[in-house]
């Protein structure tokens, strides 16, 4: 079992409003989202795309409810634009979530992604040179130490269609940057809808792993998605993504392992779905419940 006191348990409000498709859940506002996230149990939430940005605003609704802000997504595009933009945009967010109180930075490199491309195949996916990946890594290097020297950590987010996706992507990242300056999210639904083994990704890195998403993946709809060619987008509203225990990732082998090298910090419950289909209350519920069956 994981220990209780070693972790912190969270939940991503992309179940209430879809970050990437915010059409999808746009008239459930940050107050609602919030509170129910509170009913239901939760310490704390990522910071979603309808969140306030104003810090006095966000600090002083998440405390009313007992929450805690976890992190925020900022996209990077290290190979596309001049590094000047993203050591602005990078350094600003920076200090969004210092004061919101959040330790890690969740950050995903953008550079040729098709994550956005709502009509293309999402196995059309870029792929780095050597020179690519080793400017890459010099500047996310770069971004990680304006990070801790504010006294909070990069946690990249290995994600399908983007610059690190695969299990062979993540190996080349984590052998080119600093593990004092770069870390991991560990998120076993975006393994497994890439075609590797979370498991072996867990055990591999562990020691570089400083966050975690539990998401779960539909083995029938990732099979539709990959027959109809669908792009990441499609993909979502194809149902691939799940609350873990409702799909077919290998969860009790992964917490398994998170309690024998006593894992520490956040486990987030995550399922980007329709919000009009999978309900956000209901998923979410149904993910912490299982979750609590593997913590004590």
């Amino acid at each position: 079992m994981i220990k209780r006191s070693n972790v912190k348990i969270g939940v991503a409000p992309i179940a209430w409003v879809e970050d990437d498709m915010p059409e999808y859940g746009k008239e459930t506002t940050f107050l609602q989202t919030i509170s129910e996230i509170a009913l239901l149990g939760f310490e704390g939430s990522e910071i979603g795309c309808l969140f306030p940005r104003d810090t006095n605003i966000l600090n002083a609704e998440m405390k009313r409810r007992g929450l805690e802000s976890i992190t925020a997504w900022i996209s990077i595009y290290l190979l596309e634009r001049p590094f000047w933009m993203d050591v602005r945009d990078f350094t600003d967010h920076v200090l969004f979530l210092k004061n919101a109180g959040a330790k890690v930075i969740n950050v995903s490199d953008q550079s040729f992604s098709i994550q956005h491309r709502a009509h293309t195949f999402y196995q059309d996916k870029p792929v780095l040179t050597q020179e690519q990946w080793t400017e890459f890594a010099d500047k996310l290097n770069q971004l990680g130490q304006i990070a801790k020297d504010h006294g909070l950590e990069i946690v990249y987010h290995p994600h399908m269609t983007t610059t690190v996706q695969t299990a062979a992507e993540i190996d080349k990242m984590l052998e080119l940057t600093n593990p004092d300056l770069i870390s991991i999210i560990f998120d076993a639904g975006h393994l497994t809808f890439s075609g590797d083994d979370p498991v072996k990704v867990l055990e591999k890195h562990f020691d570089r792993i400083k966050h975690i998403h539990l998401k779960d993946v539909r083995a029938d709809a990732l099979k539709r998605c990959e027959e109809k060619k669908l792009s990441f987008l499609e993909s979502i509203l194809e149902g691939v993504f799940t609350v873990p225990g409702d799909g077919c990732v290998d969860f009790p082998k992964i917490f398994d392992i998170l309690a024998e090298k006593e894992y520490k910090g956040w486990l987030v419950v995550e399922a980007e779905q329709n919000p009009y289909e999978y309900n956000p209350f209901d998923y979410s519920k149904m993910g912490l419940e299982y979750l609590m069956n593997y913590v004590d």
